[in-house]
This record gives C-alpha cells, structure tokens and sequence, in this order.
C-alpha cells in the first residue's frame, strides 16, 4: 500500500483488507520522497474495502477510482478486488446484461423529491412478459445505489439468469434513509426524523414506490411475485415490512438484519405477525434470514430467531461465517435469489 502525503506525521491503512477487524490500523512508513508505505496480506479473493488515516483523519485512495456508495455525511471507503483462479460470481461475464434505471418520483409520504434505482432483467425491453419484483433494501449509511456499486446485485442476478438458477426479476431499490434525493436540489432532510429508522419509509415504499412499479413496468402485481429481502437496517426494514404486511409480499428475507437490541423492538415491530402466526405462516412462502457469527448483532438474530420459533412462526434461519460486511451479503443474495418465485412459476 502506498499513500503520498509528505506533510503528514501518523499514517495508517486499515478497514476489511487488513485482516485486522474493520477499525484495527496498520502502520505505514514514511520515505524520504513523501510516500507512506505499508505490507498487508496475503488476501483471499474478495472485494475488500480499506481507508486510509491521515493524522486522524479517514481519506480513501485518491489514485483508485473505485470506492463504496454511501450517504451524505458518511466517510468514504474505497474497494480494491483481489482475483482468484477463475471469475467470481460477482464477476460480469459475457452473457446478457440487464439494465439499471434512475427514476426519480415525489414521494407524498415524505414530502421530498426522491430516487428509486431498478434493475431491469436481460430481454426486458424485447419481452411482452411480465415479471415478479424483487424490493432490496440497503444498509444504514448508505445510498440508493448500495446495491449495485457495493453489492454488485445487477451482475449477480444477470449470471444466475444465465446459468438458470434464478428467474428473471425486476429489483426495486429505493432509499432507506428519510432524506431528499441526492443531486435533486439543495440537500434537505425530512423534517422531525432523527432515528435509524424511519417512520415514513414503509409508507413512501408501499403507498409511492411500490404503485410507481406496478404502473410503470411489467410486472406480476401481486403477493405471490412480490418479495422483500435487504441487509442490516434495509433488513430490520424488509423483515418488519414483509411480516406485517403478508397480504403484499409473500418472500421475505434479511441480511444480517438490524432487529432486537438497540435496534428495532421485537414485540413493537411485529406485534401483528405474533399475534397471528398461523395467518403468517400460511401466506409467507419463503421468511429466510442469515447473521455472521463474527457480526456484532449476532445475539439479536439469535434472539429473533428464538421468539420465532416461540410463537410458532415457520422460519429458514442460518448462521454463517463472517462480520458485518459485504462479501457476507453479495453471498446471501446470490444463495437466496434463486429461492424466489419457485412456488408461483
């Protein structure tokens, strides 16, 4: 690793490509001509995220173009792939490629001008027929556009289409966050919102995305084809939705999910899906959610898992290696899309 900065007096790199925990630094060298250097690895293949610290302060690599997607007033990190033998499925390949649109819509919930990303799949444009949806939802921090320029979403749905192991889907990925969208007009934030979690944005998804969807493309506007997956916050997001709303969305799932703990309440959040677990388990086909083990809300999937299982409700729960990162999610996505859609071909 190498970082110019012939003024500074402390730098270090530090972040997932280190193998040192997300936050452990480690220490660079000062040459006489103003470059710091340090050694890290050897690195298994994945895509790594990393920082650097400049006297305290996070910079990413200013000669690496690619970096992660995050919100306003969130420090940047940039990504750095390490290649194995052969592409991974990650890795675009020459088979048909879906398209990723921009939409922008007004969203009455929040009363601001917003951005919805949406994958179209390969042959869309071509096709007369319709398609299930997919809504992926992000992590806290980040964007709109998380899921593909972090978690390559588009290129691992264009290579299981390929290879036949997912249907072809449209994937709606809308903003989490209560703010205004990026590069629409002055940044503005929706009034009397403070937490993680936004009170308005299951309306804004069901009352304002969801319709924008269902009136613009060809999709199968019903239960059935209709799915809710996300990771971290969009996970607490997409498993309290999902389960509450079973008359909308029949596959339900989340990625490292923020439920439990300081995050979002059990009982509160769920309180209806508890009440009537029967009602649940006969509409929902699919309620899948996975934790690393490594993660630091471990225990709260583990505790939402155990209150499932109290009340009845039928559940696919796995507990993997890993910590709260996105090689751990670009692999739930790519072993969960194909479940989707199985029961209503």
């Amino acid at each position: 690793m190498r970082f110019r900065a012939p003024q500074a007096t402390v730098v270090e790199v530090f972040g997932e490509l280190t193998q040192k925990g997300l936050n452990a630094g480690v220490p660079m060298t000062k040459g006489a001509d103003g470059i710091w250097t340090a050694t890290v690895g050897p690195v298994p293949p994945e895509i790594w995220r990393y920082a650097f610290r400049v006297d305290g302060v996070q910079v990413p690599d200013p000669s690496n173009p690619s970096f992660d997607s995050v919100a306003q007033g969130i420090a940047v990190n940039s990504m750095v792939e390490v290649p194995g033998d052969s592409p991974a499925f990650y890795d675009s390949r020459p088979v048909p490629h879906g398209e990723i649109r921009q939409v922008m819509y007004e969203s009455k919930a929040m009363g601001v001008t917003r951005w919805v990303w949406i994958y179209t799949p390969p042959g869309y444009e071509k096709s007369t027929a319709r398609y299930p949806v997919l809504y992926l939802l992000h992590g806290n921090g980040e964007s709109v556009s998380g899921w593909i320029w972090n978690g390559r979403a588009n290129i691992i749905l264009d290579n299981l289409i390929a290879d036949r192991e997912a249907r072809p889907m449209i994937v709606v990925m809308p903003q989490g966050h209560a703010i205004q969208g990026a590069r629409v007009g002055p940044l503005e934030s929706v009034p009397g919102e403070t937490g993680m979690f936004s009170p308005k944005f299951p309306k804004d998804l069901l009352d304002d995305v969801l319709p924008l969807v269902e009136r613009t493309y060809r999709v199968v506007a019903d239960a059935d084809h209709r799915a809710i997956a996300g990771l971290s916050m969009g996970g607490g997001q997409s498993l309290s939705i999902g389960m509450e709303h079973a008359d909308t969305f029949h596959y339900v799932l989340g990625y490292s999910a923020a439920v439990g703990g300081n995050f979002l309440d059990i009982d509160h959040n769920f309180e209806h899906a508890f009440a009537h677990p029967e009602e649940l388990n006969k509409k929902l086909k699919l309620l899948w959610f996975a934790i690393g083990k490594q993660d630091f809300i471990y225990e709260g999937n583990k505790a939402f898992a155990d209150r499932l299982t109290a009340r009845g409700i039928k559940f696919t729960f796995k507990q993997t290696e890993g910590e709260h990162v996105w090689r751990v999610w670009r692999n739930y996505l790519h072993e969960t899309a194909p479940l989707l859609f199985q029961a209503s071909k």
